[in-house]
């Protein structure tokens, strides 16, 4: 008998009316709330105007989500494309499911039509962005603590987390589980300090802290990856989304010790230099012919 464990969420939907309010939901604005506001103090702080944030994320969030969504259906097909599954289930992201490896990649897009609207460095903004989108996911993993998913193993832990679900023939799964949930929240909430802080120190560039942010979550998604027990494809002995943290680490390892000695760009947070104001028309110099 466990003598301590974090409880699970009494209820994860709400409704107001016929309409269902949903803390997976709740949990993933909140997170797009906080990162666009820490986003805008940092993108201020550098010289920017703080609307550009707003714009930009207007473009990033929508593909973000939807690459997230299409990063997980793409690599669980079987949970909605085969015999017995429903595949209308595929659009449920309210059920869970949001890669985000897919997210970056497709949010990115979106943050560079933003970004090219505005005549803003990709670069610049991806760094100013960092902090807060890791802060983000930080958020955004505790929607599956009120959906009671992607946990860990048994454990006799004190903060081990009980799961207690009704399933559909009427019977209840009743355990205590490893908080992966938890790990990663934790881990993402120390790398947005740790990225703070060596931003102020040492003010990097061209896109060498977003490098940052990609080796030190993916460091801590290796680990975190291990412990979980949830559905996954396996290739060569390991979990699908440890080869992709081992590759995106790598990558960004390697970016930031390329760009190590990359000069500040000469127009700082834009792409190019304002175009300068057109010039006054000439003013005609001929007398009008007399009537």
């Amino acid at each position: 008998m466990e003598l301590a464990y974090l409880p699970s969420p009494s209820q994860g939907v709400w409704h107001v009316g016929p309409v269902p309010i949903r803390a997976y939901a709740l949990c993933i604005i909140a997170g797009i709330v906080v990162a666009v506001w820490l986003t805008q103090r940092r993108w201020a702080a550098r010289g920017g105007n703080r609307e550009d944030v707003f714009d930009i994320a207007l473009w990033a969030v929508p593909f973000g989500i939807v690459g997230g969504r299409l990063y997980h259906v793409i690599t669980d097909p079987e949970l909605y494309f085969t015999r017995g599954e429903q595949p209308i289930r595929a659009l449920y992201i309210w059920d869970g499911g949001l890669g985000i490896w897919g997210a970056v990649a497709l949010g990115a897009v979106g943050a560079w039509i933003g970004c090219r609207r505005k005549n803003i460095r990709l670069s610049a903004f991806a760094d100013a962005l960092a902090p807060g989108l890791i802060l983000a996911q930080a958020i955004g993993r505790w929607g599956n603590y009120f959906n009671q998913e992607l946990y860990g193993d048994p454990t006799k832990l004190p903060w081990g987390l009980e799961i207690h679900k009704a399933m559909p023939d009427g019977t209840v799964v009743h355990g205590v589980f490893q908080p992966t949930f938890l790990y990663e929240s934790l881990w993402d909430a120390a790398a947005c300090v740790a990225l703070l802080l060596i931003d102020r120190r040492f003010r990097l560039h061209s896109a060498r802290l977003f490098a940052l942010y990609a080796a030190i979550y993916t460091a801590g998604r290796g680990w975190i990856e291990a412990l979980r027990s949830d559905h996954a494809n396996h290739f060569l002995g390991l979990r699908l989304n440890d080869w992709t943290s081992l590759v995106v680490f790598l990558a960004a390892i390697a970016f930031f010790l390329a760009t190590r000695k990359r000069p500040v760009p000469e127009h700082g947070l834009r792409l190019r230099a304002p175009s300068e104001p057109d010039p006054e028309p000439q003013q005609a110099t001929a007398a009008a012919p007399s009537s």
